[in-house]
Order: structure tokens, then C-alpha cells, then sequence
């Protein structure tokens, strides 16, 4: 009777744990010339928790409802597209209020693979350069410490390093968050000035990233990849 009791409860703890997972909706967003388009924004209702379409023009958001409409800007015009209940959608834009969209079964098969982190600036930490410049800092770490909270940065002073702890544990081999630069993946961020930053995402579930975001992620957007991403 009690092993029938504990499967029972694990059995609730795990459906529990998925019903709290979000909801992938993948997207692919194309020209009317077929190709991919590019750094497109994308969103739902807030224009804050945002994706932005990748190289290939696929984009990922989490817990669209059926009766969402998805917002585009594209070519400096805005699109609204209803969602119609499709958990995935393959986008094509000709014109101006010209498109086409369709259910894609290989999108959805893809699961969280396309949700960026954009997606995620609701539920994180956003700081912009202005904000980094005003703490009268000369790094992003310096800056950002004190500013996160759960946020550590101390420094060896025997090597000149700065180690960084996101969850406000101590230092130790394994805390380092991962860095993410203009969409890469990087060592260190000891390199950008501060007046290069757009804005600085510091990220404390980063589950997203796989095993690599264990410890978090700070996520960096310059201001000349913003630019481009805008164009």
C-alpha cells in the first residue's frame, strides 16, 4: 500500500512539474521572395517580452493561446497576424498587408530549440548602458554588482580576474555564469566599454542554454548590433 502511495505521489509532483513548463510556439518567418527574414521582432501582447527571428528566419515564443495575434514589424510595417489556434506557424509576407501563414509539424517537433532569450526580459534583470554608464563604473561586472540582486562579483586579486556568482553563493570553480554576447557565446565581457552596451539581460534561470546556463547567464546586446537588428 505505501509503494502504491509513493508512485502516486510522484506520479502528481511530476505532472505538477510539467504542467509548469512553458509552452513552445515556433515560428518561420519569410520574405516574399522566399528567403529567411532576418532580426525581425516578434511579439505577442507585450512589447517587452519579445523574440527576434534568427538567420534563418525562425523565431520561438512560449504559451501563445489560440486567440493570440502575433505582432511583426517588417520592412517598417507592422503586420498583425492571428494565430488561429496553430501551435506553430510558417509566416510569408509579400507585400504590405499581404501574407500567408500555415501550421508547420516540423516547427513543432523542434520543441524550446527556437525561444530566445528576448522572450525572456519579463521574467530577468534588464539594465541599459545608461543605467551601467551612471554607476560611474568602468566595466559591466563593476557596474552590475550591487545593482542584482543574488548578483556577486569579487575579484583575485593575485591573477586580476573578476569571478561571478548570480545567485549570490560563493565563489567557486563552477559558479561562473555564461556569458552571451550579440548572440554568442563568449569567455569573458571584460572587453566591451561600457559605452558600446545597449543593454545587459542577467539572466537567473537560464535552463534555456541547456547544462551550460546551470549557473545563470548575462546576457550582453551592443549597441551596433542593435542597430543592424533594427534595420
Amino acid at each position: 500500500m505505501k509503494r502504491l502511495f509513493g508512485i502516486f505521489a510522484f506520479a502528481l509532483v511530476a505532472l505538477s512539474a510539467t504542467a509548469q513548463e512553458p509552452v513552445p510556439f515556433n515560428g518561420l518567418l519569410l520574405g516574399g521572395d522566399g528567403k529567411p527574414a532576418r532580426n525581425v521582432r516578434i511579439y505577442v501582447s507585450d512589447p517587452e517580452k519579445y523574440t527576434q527571428t534568427d538567420r534563418k528566419g525562425r523565431f520561438g515564443l512560449t504559451n501563445v493561446q489560440p486567440t493570440d495575434t502575433l505582432h511583426i514589424r517588417y520592412e517598417k510595417v507592422n503586420y498583425l497576424i492571428p494565430v488561429n489556434g496553430k501551435r506553430s506557424m510558417k509566416i510569408r509576407i509579400y507585400d504590405v498587408d499581404k501574407f500567408e501563414s500555415e501550421e508547420s509539424q516540423s516547427l513543432l517537433d523542434y520543441g524550446m530549440g527556437y525561444v530566445g532569450q528576448r522572450e525572456y526580459v519579463g521574467y530577468n534583470s534588464r539594465i541599459t548602458g545608461a543605467e551601467l554608464m551612471a554607476t560611474g563604473c568602468t566595466d559591466i561586472l563593476s557596474a552590475l554588482s550591487g545593482m542584482i540582486p543574488g548578483l556577486t562579483v569579487t575579484e583575485d586579486f593575485e591573477t586580476g580576474t573578476m569571478h561571478v556568482a548570480i545567485r549570490g553563493a560563493a565563489y567557486h570553480e563552477n559558479s561562473a555564469p555564461l556569458f552571451i554576447v550579440d548572440e554568442v557565446e563568449v569567455k569573458s565581457i571584460d572587453h566591451i566599454q561600457l559605452n558600446q552596451v545597449a543593454y545587459v539581460i542577467v539572466m537567473k534561470d537560464a535552463a534555456m542554454y541547456g547544462v551550460r546556463g546551470g549557473n545563470g547567464a548575462i546576457v550582453v546586446r551592443t549597441k551596433s548590433a542593435e542597430t543592424v537588428g533594427m534595420k
